[in-house]
């Protein structure tokens, strides 16, 4: 009972704090994985894949994940409440506030810092994703195999091709179509 209130408090705690939408969740999962091991950082990839190819916000999708993973159905739907309980708050508090007060100076000046941070944690989420998924860092470290040991091969070629189908044609393919592309490349070449 008391790692499921635990659950619930971290997750109170990443909805309050992370501001700018799922992906601002990562950092707050990551260091979840590191503080209470409920997860590990690979698992953390898996449940960012799995969570972008289902429909949804992607951070409320990430605490289903986790919370059933931990603890079934109760888990995912606590997980999942106390993760958007803070926003339905706090919008329900500052939403007629806002309207009166959002041209003043303080609150312009907020909303300018936010911004920077939003795009801080963003950006610090992809580079672990980056890292985790692309290379063998836990490989590396122990020192087996040398340093083509330290480059996951299959995934940065598939990151290639995507990103180039994605970026290199005038009309780039809707995305869902790239994340079954990879979904399928993942089954075919085991990765």
């Amino acid at each position: 009972m008391k790692e499921f209130l635990l659950l619930c408090w971290e997750y109170f705690k990443t909805g309050l704090f992370a501001i700018g939408g799922g992906y601002a969740t990562i950092p707050f999962l990551k260091e979840m994985s590191v503080k209470y091991g409920w997860f590990t950082l690979d698992e953390l990839t898996t449940m960012l894949a799995v969570s972008e190819s289902t429909p949804g916000p992607i951070g409320v999708n990430m605490a289903t994940y986790v919370g059933y993973s931990m603890f079934g159905i109760p888990g995912a739907i606590a997980a999942t409440l106390s993760l958007v309980a803070p926003s339905v708050i706090i919008i329900c508090i500052i939403a007629g506030a806002l309207e009166r007060f959002k041209q003043l100076d303080a609150v312009q000046g907020i909303f300018s810092g936010l911004r920077p941070a939003v795009v801080g944690f963003i950006l610090s989420a992809v580079i672990s994703i980056f890292l985790v998924s692309l290379f063998h860092t836990a490989a590396f470290a122990a020192g087996g195999g040398g340093l083509a040991a330290f480059f996951n091969w299959k995934a940065i070629i598939l990151f290639a091709v995507l990103l180039a189908g994605y970026t290199l044609p005038k009309q780039t393919p809707h995305p869902v179509f790239l994340i079954i592309a990879a979904a399928c490349a993942g089954i075919v070449f085991g990765f």
